[in-house]
């Protein structure tokens, strides 16, 4: 068997130890608001009068959209993962009566990003919308 050059097993341990590595920069609304247009979201939007007070006051933003099937998205882009618990927390105190039951479908995390639908999402409506999360 042949072995790397010490410098050759340097590179490839780094280049697969970067394959792993998590991004710590937090998502942002303005910078996803563009994918989800271009996924089929419709009624995209950041302005802050639109997008409901818990998502209006996020430390990075709010966005709310409609996917093509019609359920209504609020993603709130809090500080870091520690704010986004809070902020699951805020979405469950202030929820209607009726939704409460169901907060565990219709609402999940994401690093920072906290994304409440109306009704339980479909695998390709959530899968899309995470997708779309950037920073």
């Amino acid at each position: 068997m042949r072995r790397l050059p010490p410098a050759a097993a340097l590179l490839v341990a780094l280049v697969l130890a970067g394959c792993g590595a998590r991004s710590s920069k937090p998502f942002t609304a303005d910078a996803s608001a563009a994918c989800f247009t271009k996924k089929g979201f419709t009624n995209v939007t950041t302005a802050t009068a639109k997008v409901g007070f818990i998502a209006g006051v996020a430390a990075n933003g709010g966005l709310a959209a409609r996917s093509r099937a019609g359920n209504a998205l609020t993603v709130a882009f809090g500080a870091d993962a520690q704010d986004a618990v809070v902020t699951e927390g805020e979405f469950r105190k202030y929820a209607p009566a009726s939704l409460r039951p169901h907060m565990a479908d219709i609402m999940e995390s994401k690093r920072n990003a906290v994304l409440v639908w109306t009704v339980s999402p479909s695998a390709k409506d959530l899968a899309d919308a995470e997708s779309c999360l950037a920073s």
